[in-house]
């Protein structure tokens, strides 16, 4: 290829390694010396860009983690080890997982690739290469693959493999800008609610399936984080909640603290946006990368964390002498004492930098303005912009005092050129073509003594301007440039060596940065509490779901958006009334309230306030849906196939303390399958699963099927069924609204017709089929044959 300006790297890098999914080798050149003593280049590969090994490029989704993703079968078992990083940020984690988990683990992590070691062929039929085509993620192969000992069935071995894979594959990629590997953090399912793959996307957690954006989703309705690894800690939590009461907990009592001060959160919230992206920044600097600005970010940084615990400790204070609650500091306290000291980082990093305000130009800025190679230069005392205070180091505070001379004795010659010359345009000037030279900006006015003295022998001329070469500047000059070079390798080890302190830090600067993140997620949640009235839900481990009108977030304020107010609704659920049955028209909430239900969950278990009146939620372990499908011809599967498979997939993994949104299972079959199916589907999660189930569906003859009391309460095997409906209220005969809120009952009509008008479907058909309807309700009584189309109850298609 012919090439393109280095300035549009990262524009190009984009399309090839994000969009494309290519893998960029990138070439640097590099000085070397023949024997001859010529100075000569050469190449050689620096780095492979893949799209889980992004670093430090500017297109980088500040919001979301990369992930790189290593898993490392197990040979004869069930069992896969699974190890995943993002570079940009240092962030490690590792697990053991089974292969039936795997899909969940992919929707849940979402990495941007996902390496496999190379005895994994790439085959379809092989169950990992199909579950990643499945979820159409990228994938790649490493050189090299886990040695003969780790590759056993045993856990750690496993997990420990997937491990060594995924370092090997970084060391193959980034060579030496891979990152030093520590100890990941380990993570069990035990501590973790989890979330399966379909329900990640059905929920919109993460990603809107119907544009594959963000907007609409729980993640961009609630954060309300202020900075950038807030919202990645956010959108973390949100896919895997925690299962441990007591974590739970006190992150409800540290949103329950900000929730109560809202001039503290406001305070903090300024202070949250003048700080850096520490974790990113650390990174950078692990990685021999970074400049000028990160050192300042991480000062500035650092000096905030200081002004937050200063603002927490004057808030105590004020509270101590009003008497106030101790019991409310407890897990703020703590998150204090995380926070560790870093002031002497700060004060070491104020005084290397000359001007704090105004060092910004990073180390590449530096050399152009130094280098002096591309035009003419009057070498003034302004042409060199300094970051490193000169009293860094003696080397330094020597150089800038030798250049300082130079500078003194150059102006000094300049002036008296000047004036001996009768010159007033001369000046002292360098370049790459003519070296050190004098320059004459009205060469014709100016020239007349110049020309004449022997000392002055003149390079160039232009119909303006005449350069001469002068020995005695020649010599100042090239002292100057030396000098000059000299500075620049001093202030780069000064960098190097302020960098080396930063790197030092690194582990105390991640702890206090991801004590920070929880703080602004925890402000985040209190001040969306505030903006939408949220409540704080009690956590039990009894098996309760008991909320009091609660809200789907995303639709309500989508509804509010548009001047419309949300109709909330009730679900309360125990050990003996754990599975609902839910009747009722279509558009009239159904699909609604079942989200709503899973999200509030998913809600009160990562710590947040829920939007409700009142919420009492026993801790779910488990969370399935069902809801909707759609075909997937590419892996020869109808829409009920897909449905089949998730209804399989929930009655196989279930649990007592699972919480399963099912929303009309068997529909797409005909309506004795269908209601098979669904019966089926119902008896097992009642008698063997065992788990809080919301069952929506048209098939009211279920309840037929299961019993029905006069309080809508199931009978037999089926005793804790309850029985919910929602209903059309009919304003005339031709205008209706929906009432949205569920009551126990049974709803025996679907109201199809309804929406079908609503949706603009021509009068005549319309008429035609609100006979059919009458007719084959009359049918279900006296099973009478179908007539001809044209005899009555049909009109004649012939007919005008």
């Amino acid at each position: 290829m012919c090439g393109f300006p280095l300035t549009h790297l990262d524009k190009h890098l984009k399309t090839l390694v994000q969009h494309q999914k290519r893998f960029v080798s990138m070439c640097e050149e590099f000085p070397k010396y023949s024997k001859f003593g010529e100075k000569e280049f050469e190449r050689r590969v620096t780095r492979i860009v893949t799209p889980g090994t992004l670093i430090d490029e500017p297109f980088l989704n500040t919001f979301e983690n990369n992930y790189l993703l290593s898993v490392q079968p197990s040979p004869d078992g069930p069992l896969v080890g699974l190890a995943w990083i993002d570079v940009s940020t240092g962030e490690f984690f590792s697990k053991e997982s089974t292969v039936e988990s795997l899909q969940d683990e992919f929707a849940r992590i979402g990495p941007k690739e996902v390496v496999l070691p190379a005895s994994v062929p790439d085959d379809p039929s092989h169950p990992v290469i199909s579950l990643l085509k499945e979820e159409s993620m990228f994938y790649s192969f490493a050189a090299v693959q886990a040695p003969a000992d780790r590759s056993t069935s045993d856990d750690a071995s496993i997990e420990s493999a997937s491990i060594f894979l995924l370092s090997e594959y970084l060391h193959d990629n980034l060579l030496e800008s891979a990152p030093v590997l520590e100890s990941p953090t380990h993570e069990t399912d035990s501590t973790l609610m989890q979330i399966d793959a379909h329900t990640i996307k059905s929920l919109e957690i993460r990603e809107a399936s119907y544009v594959g954006g963000t907007k609409g989703t729980l993640v961009s309705v609630i954060r309300r984080t202020t900075t950038d690894s807030g919202s990645r800690l956010l959108a973390r939590r949100l896919c895997c909640p925690s299962t441990f009461l007591e974590e739970i907990e006190n992150w409800q009592s540290t949103v329950a603290f900000f929730f109560k001060r809202p001039n503290l959160r406001a305070d903090i919230i300024e202070k949250l946006k003048g700080m850096g992206d520490i974790g990113r920044i650390v990174q950078r600097f692990t990685l021999k990368r970074g400049d000028i600005s990160d050192l300042l970010s991480v000062k500035k940084t650092i000096d905030l964390w200081g002004d937050i615990l200063r603002a927490l400790q004057l808030e105590s204070d004020m509270e101590k002498r009003r008497k106030g609650s101790k019991e409310e500091w407890k897990h703020i306290d703590i998150l204090r004492k995380r926070i560790l000291n870093l002031e002497s980082l700060s004060t070491r990093i104020e005084d290397a930098l000359l001007d704090v305000n105004d060092a910004t130009a990073t180390m590449e800025e530096e050399e152009k303005v130094l280098a002096q190679d591309t035009e003419t230069t009057a070498l003034s005392e302004t042409a060199f912009k300094w970051a490193i205070n000169p009293s860094f180091s003696e080397t330094l505070t020597n150089l800038h005092s030798a250049l300082e001379d130079l500078m003194s004795r150059k102006d000094g010659m300049e002036n008296r050129l000047r004036a001996d010359y009768n010159a007033p345009s001369l000046t002292l000037r360098a370049s790459s073509s003519q070296g050190m030279h004098v320059h004459l900006s009205r060469g014709r006015r100016d020239c007349r003594l110049l020309d004449s003295d022997t000392n002055f022998t003149k390079v160039s001329e232009s119909a303006s301007t005449k350069c001469y070469f002068y020995r005695p500047w020649s010599d100042i000059g090239t002292m100057i440039t030396t000098t000059n070079t000299a500075l620049v390798q001093a202030e780069r080890q000064a960098f190097e060596t302020l960098r080396e302190g930063v790197v030092s830090h690194a582990p105390i600067l991640r702890s206090n940065a991801a004590a920070i993140d929880e703080m602004d997620v925890a402000i985040g949640f209190a001040t969306l509490a505030e903006e939408l009235k949220f409540v704080r839900p009690t956590l039990t481990e009894e098996r309760v779901y008991q909320v009091i009108n609660g809200r789907h977030p995303s639709v309500e304020t989508g509804l509010f958006t548009s001047g419309r107010t949300f109709t909330p609704n009730t679900i309360s659920m125990t050990s003996t009334s754990n599975m609902h049955i839910i009747t009722g028209p279509n558009m009239a909430g159904k699909s609604t309230a079942l989200r709503q239900t899973a999200l509030i969950a998913v809600l009160a278990q990562v710590g947040s306030f829920v939007p409700a009146d009142s919420a009492t939620i026993g801790v779910i372990d488990k969370l399935f849906t069902r809801i909707g499908a759609k075909d997937d011809l590419f892996r020869d599967r109808s829409t009920f196939m897909v449905e089949m498979l998730e209804t399989a997939d929930i009655l196989r993994r279930a649990t007592p303390r699972s919480l399963v949104i099912m929303d009309e299972v068997g529909r797409g079959t005909t309506v004795k399958d269908g209601l098979a199916i669904a019966f089926a589907s119902v008896h097992h999660l009642v008698t063997q699963n065992q788990s809080s189930c919301l069952f929506a569906t048209h098939f009211h003859e279920l309840a037929d099927m299961i019993g029905c009391s006069s309080t809508f309460e199931g009978k037999g095997v089926f005793h804790n069924v309850r029985y919910y409906c929602t209903d059309v209220n009919e304003i005339d005969d031709t205008r209706f609204s929906y009432s949205y809120r569920l009551r126990p009952g049974i709803n025996r009509d679907s109201h199809g017709l309804k929406v079908a008008r609503l949706a603009g479907l021509p009068p005549s058909a319309l008429e035609v089929a609100s006979k059919t309807l009458s007719w084959l309700r009359l049918q279900d009584k006296d099973k009478q044959p179908l007539p001809e189309l044209n005899s009555p109850p049909f009109p004649s298609l012939a007919s005008p």
